[in-house]
């Protein structure tokens, strides 16, 4: 793997554990909020340096099936206890953070490069649920697009657009839930600095430390902080 791809999954594996640890001290949903408007801005500086480079296939059988995910994510958030959502953020950090893992041991999942349309558009309703819930869509956008083995700049353009939209198709559905705040939007505002350093301090880190150490720290702490979310949702 380049080392643009280890940066780009481990930025996204990051950005994941960003909301189970906010989550820890607010709910989650208003801590999906806080981090959905720096996650659009993180997008617009992928999509502007790869906006030459995407694949038109796969958005096209993703996207609608992410649209129709946001929308059960937003049905299941609106619906149900703060302590569900909680144990179902730390779940899907708990399944991200094992998956990578298990990605970094033994390669991606062999999943058929050739399976038709209509598959990926079930992964796209898995991807748009997830992150819709927990800004954890990466999962199963990567299990039906990695194994395409798409040119490397191709991939990342692609998944820069995907969320990118994914992102900002959310928007309503935050809004809907009364969570674009001024007191939300306000803590918005006074990370970003911090989300822009940390990212060009993961880039520091991802050209001095050994990748494949660096990522397996960040999923092994997902897991963990995904297990205390449980652990409190249960209790």
């Amino acid at each position: 793997m380049t080392m643009l791809g280890l940066a780009k999954g481990g930025f996204a594996g990051m950005g994941a554990l960003s909301l189970p640890i906010v989550a820890m001290t607010t709910s989650p949903v208003r801590a999906a909020a806080i981090l959905l408007p720096i996650l659009i801005v993180q997008d617009a500086v992928g999509v502007w340096a790869f906006r030459r480079d995407w694949n038109g296939y796969i958005l096209g059988w993703m996207l609608p099936g992410a649209a129709i995910g946001i929308a059960l994510g937003y049905l299941f958030a609106a619906s149900v206890s703060p302590d569900a959502v909680l144990g179902l953020v730390g779940a899907v950090s708990i399944v991200f953070g094992g998956y990578r893992l298990w990605v970094e041991r033994h390669g991606a999942p062999a999943t058929a490069a050739d399976s038709p349309g209509w598959v990926g558009t079930i992964f796209g309703v898995l991807s748009g649920f997830t992150s819709q819930i927990a800004h954890a869509g990466q999962p199963p956008y990567q299990l039906w697009v990695v194994p395409r083995r798409l040119p490397r700049d191709v991939f990342v353009g692609t998944t820069a657009i995907f969320f990118a939209v994914v992102n900002w198709v959310k928007v309503p559905a935050y809004i809907a839930l009364g969570q674009f705040t001024r007191a939300n939007l306000t803590i918005s505002a006074l990370l970003l600095p911090v989300a822009i350093l940390s990212t060009a301090a993961g880039v520091w880190l991802v050209r001095r430390v050994s990748a494949e150490r660096f990522y397996r720290l960040i999923y092994a702490l997902m897991i963990a902080v995904g297990v205390k979310l449980v652990w409190d949702s249960l209790g």
